[in-house]
């Protein structure tokens, strides 16, 4: 699974490396070096506005989005926190993903992520979980591979309310390889830029076609270090959390 990420990069760093042509007004989201789920997250997508009757009309939008995505049909938010993951290898089948992976795909921009292993302790002999930031070797962005999903809320009497509708987002992961898989056997799915306009396209429906546009983050290449166990606490929070842990 990918539990938890490294997102840092303002919005003036990420609209031109997506070709999003509209910079968000204001920095809503401060960087974030321990993501968690149902943390307001960047998102790269494509969409119609709702108050356009112009289908076509499609926008490539930078945009903070609940990360755990709540299916529509869904009777509570609380979904969203057991929703951070869908597996590429049943995500064109879940009821709670398939019609997002067809029409609401999107690209969630990250520095690296973390993951758990167990190992035991040298002092104490007792096991625990060692966590490990992943990152590209060269330091780029990752555009992880995600979808997203609008949920009503039926407590908001008007559609046209800005508090009736919440956009929630999922990251895609497959089996891990190389360096990566030593640590944890699942990864995300990232897209290399050749491919973010077929992905972001909504008129893109071909299950077979998509998945052949997702890879392995920074193609394999990665830099995988052990970090300090202050990130299992979500409320830490900072550069400090990227540092190598010395033996």
């Amino acid at each position: 699974m990918c539990g938890r990420y490294a997102s840092t990069r303002s919005p003036q760093e990420l609209a031109p490396l997506f070709q999003v042509p509209d910079v968000p007004p204001e920095e809503t989201l401060a960087p974030n070096w321990n993501v968690a789920p149902t943390n307001d997250v960047w998102t790269v997508l494509e969409r119609t506005p709702r108050d356009e009757e112009d289908s076509s009309n499609v926008r490539r939008e930078l945009r903070p989005l609940r990360w755990g995505l709540v299916p529509s049909w869904a009777k509570d938010v609380k979904i969203g926190a057991r929703m951070i993951n869908a597996r590429v290898e049943t995500v064109h089948e879940k009821p709670a993903f398939r019609r997002a992976f067809i029409r609401r795909r999107c690209l969630l921009p990250a520095d690296g992520f973390y993951e758990w292993q167990q190992a035991k302790d040298p002092e104490t002999g007792k096991v625990r979980k060692q966590p490990y930031f992943i990152r590209p070797e060269d330091g780029q962005v990752m555009a992880l591979a995600g979808l997203y999903e609008y949920w009503r809320d039926p407590a908001v009497k008007q559609d046209d309310d800005p508090a009736a509708w919440l956009m929630t987002c999922t990251i895609i992961t497959t089996d891990a390889t190389d360096t990566a898989g030593r640590v944890h056997p699942r990864m995300p799915l990232a897209l290399t830029p050749e491919h973010y306009d077929a992905w972001l396209d909504p008129t893109h429906q071909g299950p077979v076609e998509l998945r052949t546009l997702l890879d392995q983050p920074a193609g394999g290449r990665l830099d995988v270090r052990p970090v300090s166990t202050a990130v299992n606490n979500v409320s830490n929070n900072g550069p400090q959390l990227l540092e190598k842990l010395t033996p």
